[in-house]
């Protein structure tokens, strides 16, 4: 694989007169299920971008973050557009909306992220996590690929899941391994990726990662994932300790603990639809 980016812009900079930007998925999106969808992640991480870069806020942070997949998620050309759902100057509700271009010229809705944003305050006396921080991945044998699952599936080199750099570390659910988790390429052709549009980029994972299922028998999809975060990520590494539950009716959920080079993060929360191939 040679990609240098996840997204390339089409057209000029910044949005048009109907609020959407508009950009070209590369290769390195792809889906490890199938060759013309995109993996959920990137997506996700265009959506934040949006989000993080509409009607700013310095004295403001996003602390709960939920996106949901309403549709299949193809290489057709992508335009995002963010807007405020609910101003407040203590509370502010903002949604993003994805489409992606069908055959025909039309667009198609795919994707959906809302986030609230809150404004900062010091409560720095009160500070309380229930998890002790990971060790650093600076100390681990990071990798290219997720080490994970290795029955029937390419984890490691084709599509997005060969663009992450990963270390896996012993769980304390015991079911299977944590991971340190960062992209390897920019989000979007020739800007910065910021720390928080990093690690979701990346955050969908966390439903393979948790599960012990085999992907030769098995193949899964979240429809969503909603994150609460107790602060601003800082770095652009994700720690995902995550675990797949899963009933008799052909769904679970995913529930994972979340870090920062800082320490305990937040958590997520993934509705899962199985099928058994």
């Amino acid at each position: 694989m040679d990609f240098h980016c996840y997204y390339e812009t089409v057209g000029g900079a910044g949005p048009d007169d109907d609020g959407f930007e508009y950009f070209r998925p590369t290769g390195a999106t792809q889906s490890v299920w199938s060759p013309d969808l995109q993996h959920g992640g990137p997506p996700s991480g265009l959506m934040v971008r949006s989000l993080t870069r509409h009607s700013p806020d310095p004295g403001a942070q996003f602390t709960r973050i939920t996106t949901d997949i309403l549709g299949a998620i193809g290489f057709g050309i992508n335009r995002v557009r963010t807007r405020v759902v609910r101003p407040g100057r203590q509370i502010c509700l903002l949604t993003t909306e994805l489409e992606v271009q069908q055959p025909d010229g039309s667009y198609r809705p795919v994707g959906r992220t809302s986030a609230w944003r809150m404004r900062i305050a010091d409560t720095a006396a009160a500070v309380h996590s229930p998890r002790e921080p990971l060790p650093a991945p600076e100390t681990l044998d990071t990798g290219p690929g997720v080490r994970a699952h290795d029955a029937g599936v390419d984890w490691g080199s084709s599509g997005f899941l060969g663009t992450v750099v990963a270390a896996n570390l012993p769980s304390v659910n015991g079911a299977t391994d944590a991971y340190w988790i960062r992209p390897a390429l920019p989000l979007v052709a020739g800007e910065h990726t910021s720390d928080i549009e990093s690690i979701f980029t990346v955050l969908d994972i966390a439903n393979g990662v948790g599960t012990t299922l085999q992907p030769d028998v098995w193949s899964w999809m979240n429809t969503d994932t909603t994150v609460h975060l107790t602060h601003e990520p800082t770095g652009p590494w994700i720690g995902i300790d995550a675990e797949t539950s899963i009933g008799t009716a052909g769904y679970g959920a995913t529930f994972a603990d979340l870090f920062d080079v800082g320490g305990f993060l937040g958590r997520s929360a993934q509705t899962v639809l199985l099928v058994r191939r």
